[in-house]
């Protein structure tokens, strides 16, 4: 498993980013949470194998139809344990 955190900005809140978000790590069996962050940003923890979760990865630097990702940072974190992929309010 591997354990990534991710932090998107640009036109990425009121696109639908997390519940897009949501659809496609449950289609892959992506673990985490998906957040909007007060500064316009949205904040993704995954945890997934690497194949898989390059998958993810991939997805999230275009997003859904109608989002614009400008900056895309990824880091390596340590393993949560995440048990599904849900949309943090």
């Amino acid at each position: 498993m591997k354990s990534l955190s991710i932090r998107l900005s640009g036109k990425v809140q009121g696109v639908f980013f997390r519940a897009s978000a949501k659809v496609i790590a449950d289609q892959l069996d992506v673990k985490g949470i998906v957040r909007n962050e007060p500064d316009g940003s949205v904040y993704i923890e995954a945890e997934a194998h690497e194949k898989i979760l390059n998958q993810f990865v991939d997805w999230c630097k275009k997003g859904p139809a109608h989002a614009e990702v400008m900056t895309f940072v990824i880091a390596q974190m340590p393993e949560k344990g995440y048990v599904e992929f849900r949309i943090v309010r």
